[in-house]
């Protein structure tokens, strides 16, 4: 059995003690060894380095054991605020949304451009894009010479190690390097990310999964996204691939396979030939979840009888997961959540019905829809998990 060379086990160790002081701190070195069960030795040494390369800063403090007595003061350590920033995007069809935020991933501005981008030129959404990031960025009082990092959210199956995006509701062409688009264009490191996973590290950083190192989230937006965490990571399949959970096969019929997203996707509910001429205008403008609630007040049967079969499909497809997983969390987020009851009560009808019997009360169901700059906010830490796993001007031994 190959074990872990030294720069690796350096590389987990520093992740471990950034990742603890993140969540838990300000914190003192043996608050540190105690959380992430390193010795005090090791998390000395990691914590001297990190304050070389100013990513942490000492905070001192009266003796907190007994306040009656004087005491040495205790150092607690804390993220240096302004030691990285990133800038987080999320993509959507009608809209652009941009945080910056610091290296403890407190947002410093924010930006959305209502601007519909799907079905532009490749070209024009990049050129789109970079100028709501150098936007952000000048709203903030900064240039971009000072960002470390950039991360873009949108929907459908991305390559995370590349960049490629090989499909997505957002663009004309499949299997595109928007990456190297981008990087082009704001010659600094850029990360492309599923919207799905981007949020799933919104809700595990800040949101409803901050006690969890495992869960899954369930995005039902234009695209039906899946993403899986995992001992606080994101599992990817091969070369970085994102999930697609619209594509996941409900039946094969003589037709050919009937996917998840014929079913529950968005525009299988709110078709753009709508009978209703101001409804069918909002959904060519990427706005039609918006107004479904009053359309299904006024239409009655007919939607909402597919509302609730859409509901059913994508609660068994949970049960599915959960079956496979057994996470402790499913939270589902996005626009199709905004159907309200009929959806919702579906849903969790269906899930119940198909979950095991075996798993029956393991895994907590959340619904959550967030608002955007939320998912933004992910896509930030996703950029800056990276920077925390990577190798800085000083790395202490391994120890």
């Amino acid at each position: 059995m190959k074990t872990g060379d030294p720069e690796l086990m350096r590389a987990i160790n520093r992740y471990a003690v950034l990742d603890t002081i993140r969540r838990y701190g300000p914190m003192a070195r043996i608050d540190i060894s105690e959380r992430t069960q390193l010795s005090t030795t090791t998390v000395s040494a990691i914590t001297a380095s990190l304050l070389d390369d100013g990513l942490i800063s000492p905070r001192h403090e009266g003796d907190l054991r007994n306040a009656a007595t004087r005491g040495r003061p205790r150092v607690m350590l804390e993220l240096a605020a302004d030691a990285a920033r990133v800038v987080g995007a999320k993509i959507m069809p009608n809209c652009l949304v941009f945080v910056l935020a610091d290296f403890r991933g407190e947002v410093i501005s924010s930006l959305s451009l209502p601007v519909r981008v799907d079905r532009q030129p490749v070209a024009v959404i990049a050129d789109l894009v970079e100028d709501g990031i150098r936007r952000c960025v000048v709203d903030a009082g900064l240039s971009l010479n000072e960002i470390d990092s950039i991360c873009v959210g949108l929907p459908g199956v991305v390559e995370h190690r590349t960049g490629r995006v090989r499909s997505s509701p957002i663009f004309r062409e499949a299997d595109l390097d928007f990456r190297k688009e981008l990087a082009d264009r704001l010659g600094t490191e850029v990360i492309i990310e599923n919207d799905a996973n981007a949020v799933a590290m919104a809700h595990h950083w800040f949101g409803r999964a901050r006690d969890l190192d495992d869960m899954v989230l369930v995005s039902l937006e234009q695209a039906l996204g899946l993403a899986v965490l995992h001992g606080g990571q994101l599992f990817r399949g091969a070369r970085g691939l994102s999930h697609n959970l619209g594509d996941l096969v409900l039946e094969n019929s003589a037709d050919g396979p009937i996917r998840l997203a014929s079913q529950a996707g968005e525009r299988a509910l709110i078709p753009s030939d709508h009978a209703n001429t101001r409804f069918a205008e909002a959904v060519r403008l990427g706005r039609g979840m918006a107004h479904a609630p009053a359309l299904l007040a006024t239409e009655g049967d007919r939607l909402v009888a597919a509302v609730m079969a859409a509901g059913q499909a994508v609660g068994t497809a949970v049960a599915n997961i959960v079956t496979l997983f057994a996470p402790p969390r499913v939270i589902l987020v996005g626009s199709t959540l905004s159907l309200g009851e009929p959806f919702i009560a579906a849903l969790s009808e269906a899930y119940h019905r198909a979950v095991p019997a075996s798993l029956a009360g393991v895994t907590e169901l959340v619904i959550d829809n967030p608002a955007d700059e939320f998912w933004a906010r992910g896509a930030a830490a996703v950029a800056l998990r990276e920077l925390y796993e990577s190798p800085w001007s000083t790395t202490g031994p391994a120890l």
